[in-house]
């Protein structure tokens, strides 16, 4: 069984992107790592090669700034780098620049990979999702927040990353047909200073022209009291953070006990919590 693992990137310093650490979490299950780094203004490149592994392979690319729809431009980079990627391979692992997996999950990655490697009725592996939010501390449990989304999919080139590449559609619009893995992507794109947050989102916001986002980024440093629900992180961290946990130089304390609901968002939270089961949310798969 070989799996390549890749990812895009551009301006991960600009950012701070935890990119070295979502590419590390995957170099010890990966065959390959295909990193496709886009036109930066920072050492985003010199990042990449300090990591010093051989199983990294980069490339460039230059993304096109007339793309500011939707975020759509992270899909056309997405599937720039899949289709990069040597047919020899069964399996690629997609991770953007602020995903990390956590080591104590290879086992049970790499044994559903080797379990579904030759069922050719299914398309991807389908992981759940920890999204944290301001500090290491805090991790959204609302609607908001996509709490699964496919991460390992078939080498198979009629599978298309999807709008702005948070999943993936096949070629002709149809749903992934996929498994559960008993595993977590560790997502810490909201996990910034007050003042970063806003940095970042005007970075990225020519991508999102179209954003509808009720968020302010005007001011100088972002409130992350604004979210509507949040519990305490208690589990244990992916090891290649460490470092960059250690370096938080910002400290923030929220009320955990304060919900903003509609009405109807407070009864499908306490159902979701109750049952576990997200009714009537969007998804890019089929369980099978």
């Amino acid at each position: 069984m070989k799996i390549c693992g890749f990812t895009i990137i551009k301006n991960a310093v600009i950012n701070q992107y935890p990119v070295i650490e979502a590419i590390k979490s995957l170099l010890p299950i990966v065959d390959e790592m295909l990193v496709l780094a886009g036109d930066s203004d920072d050492a985003t490149n010199q990042l990449i090669t300090e990591i010093g592994s051989d199983k990294i392979k980069l490339h460039h690319s230059v993304w096109d700034k007339s793309i500011t729809i939707g975020g759509s431009v992270l899909a056309v980079e997405t599937n720039k780098a899949f289709d990069l990627i040597s047919d020899s391979y069964d399996w690629v692992f997609y991770i953007q620049a602020d995903e990390v997996v956590h080591q104590q999950d290879y086992t049970a990655i790499l044994a559903a990979a080797e379990k579904y490697k030759n069922d050719h009725s299914i398309d991807g592996l389908l992981f759940k999702f920890m999204q944290f939010y301001a500090t290491y501390d805090y991790i959204g449990d609302s609607r908001r927040w996509y709490h699964h989304e496919v991460r390992i999919l078939k080498n198979n080139k009629k599978i298309r990353s999807y709008r702005d590449a948070q999943g993936f559609r096949k070629n002709n619009g149809e749903k992934l047909l996929v498994k559960p893995v008993d595993a977590y992507i560790y997502h810490y794109g909201w996990v910034k200073s007050p003042q970063q947050i806003i940095t970042k989102q005007r970075n990225i916001s020519q991508y999102w022209a179209d954003a509808t986002d009720n968020r302010s980024f005007d001011s100088e440093e972002f409130d992350f009291s604004e979210i509507d629900s949040l519990e305490l992180f208690k589990g244990t961290h992916p090891e290649v953070m460490k470092e960059r946990i250690a370096a938080m130089n910002w400290n923030i304390k929220l009320d955990i006990s304060k919900k903003k609901f509609t009405i109807k968002d407070k009864l499908l939270y306490w159902v979701e919590k109750i049952t576990g089961k997200r009714l009537f949310s969007f998804k890019n798969y089929k369980l099978v």
